[in-house]
This record gives C-alpha cells, structure tokens and sequence, in this order.
C-alpha cells in the first residue's frame, strides 16, 4: 500500500481530535512531523511522529508531501501560502480562510505548481447530514419547498480562544466557524443560491465576535433554506427540517463522533466505530404513489470523518475526485461574505456580483 507522509501545523483540539488519530490509524498514511511550539504533548502517543517548533521548520526539515493546516484561521492564509512554496499538498481546516481574495489565492498557487488543495469540510460525513442527503435522493418529499438547517449550543459565556471571540479579528465568530458547515451542506444538497438575506450580531455583546446568525438562501425554483446558529439555545431543535410537496422530514443532530474523539476513543479504518443510537432520530411524514399518509421514524446509519481521508487517499493513488477541493469552497465564502453585506446592510444581496 502506498504510503504518504504527513506533516501536522498544530496539535491543539483539532490536530488531537479530527486529525492525528485518523492519520494514525488510516494504513496509507504516516505522519511523519507535528509543529509544537512549546510542549511535546504528541510523544505519548506518536512516538514515530518527529516534533518540530514551527512550520517554516517542519516544511524545511520533514520528510513529507501532504500538509494539513489546522492552525487558527488567521494563519491559514500564510500556512498555507508556505506549504505550497514548499511543493506541498495541503488540506486547509475550515474557515478556509478569512476573505475570498485570499483563498483564489491560494487556489490559483496550488493549480500553478500543479498541487492539491483541500478544506477539510468533515460534517458532510455526520450521520445526520448523510441521512439528510438518503432522504433526498429516495424522492419521497417530491419537490423541495423549504428547508431549515440548524446548529444550536448553549454556551452563554465567551470562550478563551482570542480567534474565534475578538470582533477586530477577521475571520472570528460563529458565521465564519459554524457557518462555514451550514453553508457548505446546503449548497452541496441544494447548489448556489440566487439572493441571500441574513441577520449576524453577537447575542453575547458587541465586545465579542458573532455568536448567532441567521441567512436567508432564495433558488430559483421557488425554494427557501433557511441556516440558523445560536449559542443560547438549551433545548435542542430539530437540525434539519424539509418539506416538500409530498412531505416532510424532520432530522434530529445526533452525530457523536466528536464528542467520542474528545472522549479518547480511537476511529477505525473501514468500519463503523461509533456508538449506535438507541431510538431513532428522525420523523418522515410522506404521501405514498397510491395517495396514502405514511408516517415513520427513521434511524441515520453511522458517519465516519474517516472517510474524508480515504477519498483524499484515492486521489493522491488512484486520481479520483478530491474532496472538498479550493475552488468549490470559495463560492461558500462568497455566500458568507454577502451575509455579512446584508445583515450590515439590512438588505436582500444578489449573489451574481460575488
């Protein structure tokens, strides 16, 4: 088996949760370096894996050809930049990064050294967003009327990372953070909007980034899809709710793997390693071909974040499809850009410009 050798930017939460121990147990890659500026918290359980003190070190010194920058999004602009320089190929954490110009950037470096770049968009491989998608594609709903995509918490006092909760910083804040998830699953289910209207402040107060947005998505088939964050939500809503002509479904959030990761659980390589649900999580309300009111409760099959590797594993090998690549995440940022526009605005924003 091929094996391709990675180098790691950071090892905070994301490095230690969605990255290192897919790396590790994924058998075509090797992780061969990890930047720790100050600590060697890594040795434990990377014991092959070479530390360096930053990346400008690692991309000088480590034996590698992927890269993945999951530093904060503020950096991602220069990391990235530097590691293909360097003839690196890169996955990019999301926010991509902290404008459109800065990303068609680094998209067209990457097309001009003939490399790869990748935003790691993992939650298009949650359970819930993949029975979303089952659900579409089965037809039963008919055609799609109006949509609601949500990602609530209850977290109603600042965190301690400046980069996402500094207002002066670009790039901070939940439209940015979750927003980029939300964005991305509805264009990958529905494509680009034609008009977008948005409210985004901070619930918290002005002294700290965006914690609640809400944008409004208009497509050209009459269809509306509504994304939504909160962060002062203690009873959770349903996460996605459509309805359509000939029915509706209702999809509650019950990805666990995150929580699992953080819990020290260890994901397995072509297999499901998640937790099974002990009721379902979803209602499907629908009118049969023979007239017929049909109402079930559905159950959504595992999610697996390993997955993104391996599709990023079938490229490098066997040339297929990359995920997520640059250039279809920067028509997100664009919608991100416009809510923004609007809600400072107060506006309706048509995206033709963007």
């Amino acid at each position: 088996m091929q094996l391709v050798k990675v180098g790691l930017c950071a090892f905070g939460m994301s490095g230690k949760v969605f990255h290192a121990p897919f790396l590790k147990e994924h058998p075509g890659f090797f992780m061969s370096a990890i930047v720790e500026r100050s600590k060697e918290e890594s040795k434990d359980q990377y014991p092959e894996t070479e530390i360096f003190r930053s990346v400008a070190e690692m991309l000088q010194h480590a034996d590698i050809e992927l890269v993945v920058v999951n530093t904060p999004v503020q950096t991602h602009f220069e990391y990235t930049e530097m590691a293909l320089e360097a003839g690196k190929n890169v996955i990019v954490e999301k926010p991509f990064t902290v404008t459109t110009s800065e990303a068609e950037e680094l998209v067209k470096l990457a097309e001009e050294k003939n490399l790869f770049l990748s935003v790691y968009q993992n939650r298009r491989f949650d359970r819930d967003y993949l029975q979303v998608e089952k659900i579409l594609n089965e037809g039963k709903l008919g055609a799609i009327k109006e949509v609601e995509i949500r990602f609530d918490r209850f977290r109603t006092e600042p965190g301690s990372k400046e980069h996402k909760e500094n207002p002066a910083l670009k790039g901070s804040g939940a439209l940015h953070d979750l927003g980029s998830h939300l964005v991305d699953q509805a264009t990958q289910l529905f494509g680009f909007p034609e008009k977008i209207f948005a409210d985004v402040f901070s619930m918290k107060g002005s002294d700290f980034a965006n914690d609640y947005f809400e944008i409004l998505l208009y497509y050209k088939n009459d269809l509306r899809v509504r994304l939504k964050s909160s962060v002062f939500s203690k009873e959770a809503h349903h996460a996605y709710i459509l309805h359509g002509n000939k029915g509706s479904f209702l999809q509650e959030r019950t990805d666990g793997q995150e929580t699992e990761l953080v819990a020290g659980a260890t994901p397995t390589y072509n297999e499901d390693w998640t937790k099974p649900l002990n009721e379902p999580d979803g209602i499907l309300n629908y009118v049969t071909a023979n007239s017929e009111d049909k109402r079930l409760l559905t159950s959504s099959e595992p999610g697996n974040y390993m997955n993104y590797y391996q599709e990023i594993y079938e490229h490098i090998v066997f040339g297929d499809a990359l995920p997520s690549p640059g250039s279809e995440i920067i028509q997100n940022m664009k919608i991100n850009e416009a809510a923004l526009e609007s809600s400072k605005e107060n506006k309706t924003i048509a995206l033709s410009h963007y």
